[in-house]
């Protein structure tokens, strides 16, 4: 009986499912536009006479979607070089221990709030102040007034607060972008200073970071200051080059790190009778997801740097850019395993973002074969930052962020003076084709190119940003330090700085419990920071 009420069931629904089939067949054809052939057109153009738009008007319509596209291209960088933010948060969380956890990715989340603070109230006006126009954003035209002394840019004064004529299109657009530039220099110290560092220190950091130390270099820079003047004034080069930020970024971040490193000094543990004990990180898969994160996010970070989807030239930066990256993790994982019979992961996530910091500066100007070396060069050199800081100099940065952003992004610059080729960048910083350069359409050229000023200009720009971002930034840690205190005490360092600066802990379901797992003599080379021997166990109930 079943079986013939499902049967009939069955057959009814089958009568109905064809007698909708056939209703649908024998309906006209419909009248949308499903190739899209139809859709758009002159009605879509805003004129006098619907329909029937002027020269005059198609003319407005196409700069208006041009400047549009450029719009749309710059915020979808900027939104991607955001994500970055999640990148650093797992890279430094998972290079050290699970005891600190919260109070690692807790600074990562801070820095960003309290920098887009700060570049709002006074980091953005001083950096971009006296820009002037920027083409590509529709002119920004609010950005005219920079503090000059003899003619040389010192600092910008408008647009703090992005109010009153600030309040544009482009300048909105531009200060996004660049601040989440700024947020990737606030967060570089973190990785340098983590597991010692008070929280409350580091809030104080980053506005100092934010507000100050960054965009006065940028504005030197990026912001039409003194260093980008090289060129026009002086004629070296194209004045001080620095595509996507390897110095303005990257150094900058890497020096602030070094002086808060160097003041808060080695975690406890960290050396045995002047030697150096490695201290493993508590999720290496997770600093592994963070790289691959911050990867994914450097092409935001290079090709966005031309504010323009109209610039064909982003294709060779994003070539540029993920090769320099695949050559630097391949050479760093190479090497590793040739010095210590082992591939080593965590170097491997160095090689790789030191890549991707050195091909910064370069991206726009260099072929290649010559981004590969870029990459090739940068993945050992992290390699020998790395234990000349550890073993050396004997400054304990447990991520390795002193060697990947301040070692590299100084390479970076380098770089653009011995690499460019001229072939991108005419016009720069104001150098042309009536500049000394007398070659109609040349662009950025570096030494191996014809031009051995563009090198002298590089160097200055190393010098300045290496005396600027450290010196100014162990001034001010310094002072900070001498006031409150920018150290955590041993007993909270040794129990984690979870409860003692964050009242929550990272893993509550687990204990942590500590042995003599690693020693000394048996870490690999590359195993700079993370976690001292430690086990973890589900706590009981």
């Amino acid at each position: 009986m079943r079986n013939f009420e499902l049967q009939k069931s069955v057959l009814i629904y089958g009568l109905i499912l064809a007698a909708v089939l056939i209703l649908y067949l024998a309906l006209p054809a419909w009248a949308g536009d499903p190739t899209g052939v139809n859709t758009g057109g002159a009605a879509d153009i805003a004129a006098a006479q619907s329909g029937a738009p002027t020269l005059e008007e198609l003319a407005t319509a196409a700069g208006k979607l041009k400047i549009g596209l450029n719009f749309v291209w710059t915020l979808l960088a900027g939104f991607l070089v955001f994500f970055m933010q999640a990148g650093f948060a797992l890279v430094e969380t998972g290079f050290t221990r699970a005891k600190s956890a919260a109070h690692t990715m807790a600074m990562n989340l801070m820095v960003f709030l309290v920098g887009a603070v700060g570049f709002f109230v006074l980091g953005f006006g001083l950096m971009f102040g006296g820009l002037g126009a920027v083409a590509n954003l529709g002119g920004t035209p609010p950005l005219v007034h920079e503090l000059t002394a003899g003619g040389w840019g010192l600092l910008g004064f408008k647009g703090f607060f992005l109010n009153g004529d600030a309040y544009d299109v482009g300048v909105f657009a531009l200060f996004l972008f660049q601040m989440v530039f700024m947020d990737t220099a606030v967060t570089i110290p973190t990785g340098a200073m983590a597991e010692r560092v008070k929280f409350g220190a580091v809030v104080l950091g980053s506005f100092f970071i934010a507000m100050l130390l960054y965009p006065v270099f940028g504005n030197w820079v990026w912001g039409g200051g003194w260093l980008a003047q090289l060129g026009t004034k002086l004629g070296l080069g194209h004045g001080a080059v620095d595509f996507a930020g390897s110095g303005v970024v990257h150094s900058i971040g890497g020096a602030a790190g070094l002086a808060g490193a160097m003041i808060l000094g080695p975690r406890l543990g960290k050396y045995r009778d002047g030697k150096p004990a490695a201290i493993p990180g508590h999720d290496i898969p997770m600093a592994i997801l963070g790289t691959i994160i911050l990867f994914f996010g450097w092409f935001g970070f290079n090709p966005g740097s031309t504010l323009s989807g109209n610039d064909l030239r982003i294709a060779v930066v994003a070539v540029n850019t993920m090769m320099a990256g695949a050559v630097g993790g391949l050479t760093s994982m190479l090497y590793t395993w040739w010095r210590q019979g082992k591939p080593d992961p965590s170097m491997m996530c160095n090689g790789v973002l030191a890549g991707l910091v050195a091909i910064t500066a370069p991206s726009a100007f260099v072929n290649g074969p010559v981004a590969c070396l870029i990459g090739a060069v940068a993945g050992v050199l992290v390699v020998w930052s790395v234990y000349f800081f550890d073993h050396v100099a004997k400054i304990d940065d447990p991520v390795g962020a002193i060697s990947v952003h301040l070692v590299n992004g100084l390479w970076g610059l380098l770089a653009v003076g011995l690499f460019a080729d001229g072939t991108y960048g005419t016009g720069w910083n104001g150098v042309g084709a009536d500049s000394y350069l007398g070659a109609a359409g040349r662009g950025v050229t570096g030494l191996f190119y014809g031009d051995p000023t563009q090198l002298v200009a590089q160097l200055i720009n190393m010098v300045v940003v290496f005396i600027w971002g450290f010196g100014a930034t162990y001034v001010f840690y310094k002072l900070l330090d001498r006031v409150m205190g920018i150290r955590v005490k041993p007993e909270a360092e040794e129990a984690g700085l979870d409860i003692p600066e964050m009242g929550a802990l990272a893993y509550p379901d687990f204990m942590l419990t500590f042995g003599d797992a690693y020693s000394p003599e048996l870490a690999p080379v590359g195993q700079i920071a993370y976690a001292p021997r430690r086990q973890e166990v589900p706590a009981r109930n």
